[in-house]
């Protein structure tokens, strides 16, 4: 299993264990985690599973590749340098993940 640590714009903070191989979305999403909506079912064609990475889990997921970047210009909040889009971050066996939600997505 996995973990993954959601804080909300507002601090409310939910933790759900995923399964590896699900990327954070779909862990998210499955369990009614607020702050993601992941409207194109994890396809890389919308940008509201956006979410910024804490320091501590930088190094597990890396930078975004090429078209990635791009849908973060599209963001309803705007991005950082520690921006991801949650549908492209892939739960390893028995790391631990923690990202913080936008104020919106839509």
């Amino acid at each position: 299993m996995s973990t993954v640590v959601y804080t909300a714009d507002d601090g409310i903070v939910t933790t759900i264990d995923g399964r590896p191989g699900d990327s954070v979305m779909e862990t998210a999403v499955r369990n009614g985690v607020p702050g993601i909506v992941g409207e194109c079912g994890g396809s890389l064609s919308c940008a509201t599973c956006h979410v910024f990475v804490a320091d501590d889990t930088q190094d597990l997921v890396g930078a975004p590749g090429d078209l990635e970047d791009e849908m973060l210009d599209g963001t309803a909040v705007d991005r950082r340098e520690n921006s991801r889009l949650s549908c492209q971050i892939k739960l390893q066996d028995g790391c631990a993940y923690h990202v913080t939600t936008p104020r919106e997505q839509l």
